[in-house]
């Protein structure tokens, strides 16, 4: 109910809504059937989008398959990669944060593997109870094994974030490590909002100030 009442706080008043990947534990989308515990979500998301405001979503790496449900019923903006933009003046860098850890080679395998349209079409002639159990309990795996994860003494994703600032970027975000930070670095500012399961908040870009609002 969380994510309902903040989605139905900003009806009216946002016009962008950004989502960094993995709104959902899980999500793999069968052609003719839509997992029904998120029916509340999409039903905020669909009234959102009808005030005029604009859904953007960056593909996460517990997005498994998504086909063209966000598209069609909300009219999202889908992106397999990280986003450029320019907003009022500022120029963002947003991005999930998959795949910049130098030192996680299994996942970088992983990643491309689950990816894969092939292994995808396979996946989806599982029956749906199964299939989306299966993709769950991966998914459960998944969020464990990356929060407790050391990533050694260089934090790839911050590296990132800093190499993108040195391009010019004004604020760079990523998520997936689910660890918050605000880190000022020369004229720029890395942003990750960490994990709604465990300290839910959300950012605002207004008045040419970016702020983290705790829920």
């Amino acid at each position: 109910m969380l994510l309902v009442n903040f989605l139905d706080s900003i009806r009216g008043s946002a016009k962008n809504l950004f989502i960094l990947g993995d709104l959902f534990d899980s999500w793999f989308e069968y052609k003719y059937v839509i997992q029904k515990g998120y029916y509340m979500t999409f039903t905020a998301l669909k009234e959102l989008s009808d005030t005029g405001c604009k859904i953007h979503y960056i593909i996460g790496n517990h997005d498994f398959l998504h086909r063209n449900f966000f598209e069609t019923e909300f009219g999202a903006e889908m992106y397999q990669d990280a986003l450029s933009l320019v907003l009022d003046g500022k120029k963002f860098f947003l991005g999930h944060g998959d795949g910049l850890v130098k030192n996680d080679v299994g996942y970088l395998i992983l990643k491309k593997f689950l990816r894969n349209r092939i292994i995808q079409n396979i996946y989806s002639f599982i029956h749906p109870d199964i299939g989306l159990w299966l993709a769950s309990t991966t998914s459960k795996k998944s969020r464990d094994y990356t929060a407790g994860k050391s990533y050694g003494e260089i934090d790839g994703v911050f590296e990132s974030a800093k190499n993108k600032i040195r391009q010019g970027y004004n604020y760079v975000l990523f998520g997936h490590t689910h660890h918050r930070s605000y880190e000022k670095y020369e004229s720029g500012i890395y942003i990750n909002l960490g994990s709604w399961l465990n300290k839910p908040c959300y950012g605002v870009f207004s008045n040419n100030e970016f702020k983290i609002i705790d829920l």
